[in-house]
């Protein structure tokens, strides 16, 4: 059976930005939700602190629950090469990180998609910088995962490996038994693309997954991929939303999942509108695993 864990999507400003909430509220919050951990973020104020860490990690345990993910955003497909050596030991401070929390997943990306890279170019700059990270995390028991992911809050450009076809072109570059693909099915839409079309080519290689969910606020599907395909800037006619209540196919996703033997993380990346909403996505995805896993 997959295990859930939530991440403080409605409190990133409070908590990475202004400083108007603390750690320790969003793990009371948290410890109420029927959830089995909470993902992490590297960039949490309170998280500059190194002897926060461990107590962090022990105020979650005291509730019953674990950190099992840490989401973080390295960059690895500048052109100069000691700019991304320094990507690179961010990365490691990150999986340091991880290791100190009790995690056993720690987030990269590919980087920003730079005009002038070619596709060969960035996923050669990719792949060679999550393998110089690979043997420090698998050192530590930290499985490195790849995102399908949109767009950092503080990059110029989206992500190298937003478009379907990238992004599984430098998942068939690194293949290491600590390293996977975090799946998010509501990021594909933010490219353009079909989620489960997705799914279905990379889902041997899921070993953790994003839920959340999105609706249009006006037009089509097809209206989205005609206008947002892989452009900058957040697509305007998504929302996120409650999960169960978007585009998001949850019995087309846990089929193809369950079907290749998935058990791993599901960790809800949404509650925008807080924790009675973030509390329904929970009731739902508990319903939906144990359907398909119980």
């Amino acid at each position: 059976m997959p295990k859930l864990a939530a991440f403080p999507k409605a409190f990133m400003q409070a908590l990475c930005k202004d400083g108007t909430m603390k750690v320790s509220e969003w793990i009371a919050l948290a410890s109420k939700l029927d959830i089995d951990g909470l993902e992490w973020y590297a960039g949490l104020l309170e998280m500059a602190d190194e002897s926060n860490w461990t107590r962090f990690r022990k105020e979650v345990e005291d509730t019953g629950k674990c950190i099992p993910m840490m989401c973080c955003s390295p960059d690895f497909t500048h052109p100069d090469a000691a700019f991304r050596e320094k990507e690179i030991a961010k990365q490691k401070r990150w999986i340091d990180m991880t290791e100190v929390l009790g995690g056993s997943y720690c987030r990269v990306l590919s980087g920003q998609r730079r005009p002038e890279l070619s596709m060969d170019e960035g996923v050669k700059l990719a792949a060679d910088c999550i393998y110089a990270c690979i043997p420090y995390a698998q050192e530590r028991g930290i499985t490195l995962i790849l995102e399908n992911h949109y767009k950092d809050d503080f990059w110029e450009y989206p992500e190298f490996a937003q478009k379907m076809d990238v992004f599984c072109k430098l998942v068939d570059a690194v293949h290491h038994s600590h390293f996977g693909v975090n799946y998010d099915p509501s990021n594909t839409y933010l490219a353009g693309e079909d989620p489960l079309e997705l799914l279905y080519r990379v889902s041997k290689r899921v070993v953790t997954m994003h839920a959340s969910d999105r609706y249009l606020i006006e037009g089509t599907i097809e209206d989205l991929r005609k206008e947002e395909g892989g452009a900058l800037g957040y697509a305007k006619r998504l929302r996120h939303g409650e999960i169960g209540k978007g585009l998001n196919d949850y019995d087309a996703i846990f089929t193809e999942l369950k079907r290749v033997g998935f058990d791993g993380w599901i960790s809800i990346e949404d509650g925008v509108e807080g924790m009675d909403q973030l509390e329904r996505s929970v009731t739902f995805l508990r319903k939906k695993m144990g359907q398909y896993w119980g």
